[in-house]
């Protein structure tokens, strides 16, 4: 019964927090000179990675260092096909110009340089140190981009949306500023809860520290990114739904590894054999797959969205039958996905990018 009440208010401050987050942030938005883009790759992206951070960071300090990588791997797959399949389900994502041009290669570029990190088994302290400061660099060039680029945006908010907006409570920036706040404190304490009372119930079914992270964990600590895409989709804030996502997963790599190693210290983190092989791997081909995806019509079609969603479940019953050593179960599984699944996938995403049209002309 404890573990329940746990589960449900977590949910709670989650829904609650989403809605104040991406109220707070999208108002926020031109009030700074930033495009709504960049509030969603920046501000509402790193908020909501706040629990994975927490996480990673606490795992690190009591030694379980797979939780911890496997939370920020679980997590960016779990960002990209399953936040962005529900939110395309929701609504088609048209996608923003700079995300197919500039936010997605570095996301790949984050992508491939965990994986080169990742190769001799372990990630170096000064590994983790390049990987934090990429991620101060990373913040620091998107804002100053964006504030050379909004200077007309800031002009018609002044004329426009202020004196619309002049009798609303949000209307001010302390209000706004407050709004972000509670809304990411809600959301950090949900998470919380949520990851502390599925960790309970999956220890109970016998999985594995490197299972727990990649799932259970990643969920839980991806449950603000699931809650405030959706949240910003059911909204029409579609620059904020995407650049969450794609934000979360440069920030999961470069900020919340980047800690963690720092924390671990000369020792490092150790990566996990199978998740070497495997996990890593997984997440770098589905950050791959997102420029196909994304360069068709620049956005997200409610077919694309029900394919992601199809994935990550086919990916997660992987992880499980694994687990659980179901060998002929897994084995048909795999076969099928290996010859038939994959295959198909890889020749569709090659004639999407032929076919797609060249996003600077678009």
């Amino acid at each position: 019964m404890t573990t329940l009440l746990v589960l449900l208010a977590g949910l709670a401050g989650l829904v609650a927090g989403a809605e104040l987050l991406v109220r707070g942030a999208s108002k926020l938005a031109l009030s700074f000179g930033l495009s709504p883009l960049v509030v969603g790759l920046t501000v509402v992206a790193f908020g909501t990675s706040a629990p994975e951070v927490a996480v990673s960071v606490g795992a690190v300090l009591e030694g379980e260092t797979n939780i911890a990588i496997g939370n920020v791997v679980g997590s960016n797959i779990l960002n990209v096909l399953l936040i962005l399949g529900i939110s395309a389900l929701i609504t088609p994502l048209v996608v923003h110009l700079q995300i197919i041009r500039q936010e997605v290669p570095i996301m790949i570029g984050a992508s491939v340089l965990l994986l080169l990190f990742a190769l001799d088994g372990r990630l170096a302290l000064h590994e983790s140190a390049l990987l934090a400061a990429g991620v101060v660099a990373y913040t620091v060039f998107l804002v100053v981009q964006s504030r050379r680029a909004c200077g007309e945006g800031i002009a018609d908010y002044d004329a426009e949306v202020r004196p619309a907006t002049a009798g609303a409570l949000d209307a001010s920036l302390p209000v706004q500023l407050l709004l972000v706040v509670v809304g990411l404190a809600l959301l950090v304490l949900g998470a919380r809860g949520l990851v502390h009372a599925a960790i309970t119930v999956a220890q109970q079914l016998g999985l594995s520290d490197v299972v727990i992270g990649l799932t259970v964990v990643a969920l839980g600590t991806s449950l603000p990114e699931v809650a405030t895409s959706i949240m910003a989709a059911v909204k029409g804030e579609r620059d904020i739904a995407v650049g969450n996502v794609v934000g979360s997963n440069t920030f999961n790599i470069l900020g919340c590894l980047g800690l963690s190693g720092l924390v671990a210290g000369t020792q490092g983190l150790q990566v996990p054999t199978a998740m070497l092989n495997f996990d890593l791997w997984v997440m770098l081909a589905v950050a791959l797959a997102c420029l196909p995806v994304f360069m068709t019509g620049r956005q997200i079609a409610r077919w694309e969205g029900a394919v992601f969603v199809a994935y990550y479940l086919a990916y997660t019953a992987y992880l499980v039958l694994a687990a659980q050593q179901h060998a002929a179960a897994l084995s048909a599984f795999s076969t099928v996905m290996l010859s038939f699944v994959v295959p198909l996938t890889v020749i569709t995403l090659v004639v999407m990018l032929v076919k797609s049209p060249n996003p600077s002309s678009a």
